[in-house]
């Protein structure tokens, strides 16, 4: 029997790095293969899962981690003895190829790990969600423009941002870290997979811009995101006869576009209003009364609900690699309104919305009204045909199997 082995911090399917790696695990164990996940335990308690589990460390690893990140600016190289206990296990399971999505999180020690897998010949899929595994310490720079992880970082602009370290910047060391292990597997047995050409065409100028490549946009379920007829959210939240500006996110920040929408709320007609899903109490505060701010919800078919409601699905943000609310809103039938931002731009057709340039408020407004104008049925079709082509988790993770395969034929 085929194993399969995936590494990522959260397991949570509420988390879209969670969600992908349970989805694979059981594509894979529909397959008759035997599906194993790693996560870190102090981070994610045990869950329902078909996979089998393995957790990493523990809650005072996890916080020993982010104690040697937040004094030391050493993310990714604490958690040793969790690590190597990990690699016991890699031993006794004997995978057949091990997909990697995430390694920041405050749960291993990745040079321990590429250590370990440089002397295996285990082939190894590396999934990029975001840009922490080329840079000296940040996971997205495009909202500064800093193209220090070009030729080495040093004097990081954003120290203080995820994984924050408080008074040292190790980030010239750090990138040399990343590259002796990053690049210590031969290209035979590592392939990195990037959810957007964007990605992949900015790793092109990173260390690894010599490793081979391969782009598999994410996917979504596209029977749980589906058009409904049914408006009774509309009702729920008080916005019957409203045009809904829709914008969703985990957490909101000045990169996701928070700022945007105050802005584009001061642009408003009276019969249009902002409804954004995934806000804090801090945020919720500060918002202005034609922006309707509701907390995250776990409940799928709600939010599916939502996008289908909405007039338009705005998404303002700064920095994204291949943003799942995009994919998400376009196969509720709803178009997308997005900034020129990395591959957040690459969901979207003429047919299925609007990009509008960075901070272009005005853009988005213009965007917003040929959508009123045009009405909101014209769309529902297109983006759901397009939707259905491009957007299934079943062909994109077929995509996965097929790599695998190809991996495993080299050796």
């Amino acid at each position: 029997m085929k194993k399969l082995l995936q590494i990522n911090p959260v397991l949570r399917a509420s988390t879209s790095t969670g969600r992908i790696m349970q989805e694979i695990g059981e594509l894979a164990i529909a397959k008759g293969w035997e599906s194993h996940i790693a996560y870190s335990k102090g981070r994610d308690g045990i869950k329902p899962c078909r996979s089998q589990l393995i957790p990493i460390g523990d809650k005072l690893d996890v916080a020993l981690h982010g104690l040697a990140t937040r004094l030391f600016d050493r993310h990714g190289l604490a958690s040793s003895a969790a690590t190597k206990q990990f690699i016991d296990r890699i031993d006794a399971i004997a995978p057949d190829v091990i997909h990697i999505h995430n390694l920041h999180g405050y749960f291993i020690n990745y040079r321990l790990l590429f250590d370990y897998l440089s002397q295996r010949n285990i082939p190894v899929v590396w999934t990029v969600h975001d840009c922490w595994l080329y840079t000296g310490h940040c996971f997205y720079y495009s909202s500064i423009g800093c193209d220090k992880w070009q030729n080495g970082c040093g004097c990081c602009p954003q120290r203080g941002e995820f994984p924050a370290s408080w008074f040292i910047d190790r980030s010239a060391a750090n990138y040399r870290d990343k590259q002796r292990a990053f690049t210590s597997i031969p290209n035979d047995r590592m392939v990195i997979v990037t959810v957007s050409q964007w990605m992949k065409s900015e790793m092109s100028h990173s260390f690894l811009g010599g490793a081979p490549f391969r782009v598999i946009h994410n996917g979504i379920n596209t029977e749980l995101f589906h058009p409904s007829a049914d408006d009774s959210v509309k009702a729920k939240y008080n916005l019957s006869g409203k045009h809904i500006l829709l914008g969703v996110a985990s957490v909101w920040s000045k990169e996701k576009g928070i700022d945007d929408f105050i802005a584009l709320s001061k642009r408003l007609n009276a019969d249009e209003v902002i409804l954004l899903v995934g806000v804090g109490k801090e945020i919720q505060e500060k918002l202005p009364a034609n922006i309707v701010g509701i907390s995250r919800t776990e409940n799928i078919g709600e939010l599916a609900k939502l996008y289908s409601a909405a007039t338009a699905f705005v998404n303002p943000t700064w920095q994204d690699n291949y943003p799942t609310v995009n994919l998400e809103a376009i196969a509720c039938g709803t178009p997308v309104v997005t900034y020129r931002t990395g591959g957040s731009i690459e969901s979207v057709t003429p047919a299925t919305g609007f990009i509008v340039e960075q901070g272009d408020v005005d853009g988005i407004v213009h965007a917003v009204r040929q959508i009123e104008q045009r009405g909101k049925q014209t769309y529902v079709a297109p983006c759901r045909a397009h939707a259905l082509e491009n957007f299934r988790k079943e062909d994109r993770y077929a995509d996965y199997f097929g790599l695998y395969e190809e991996l495993m034929n080299r050796g």
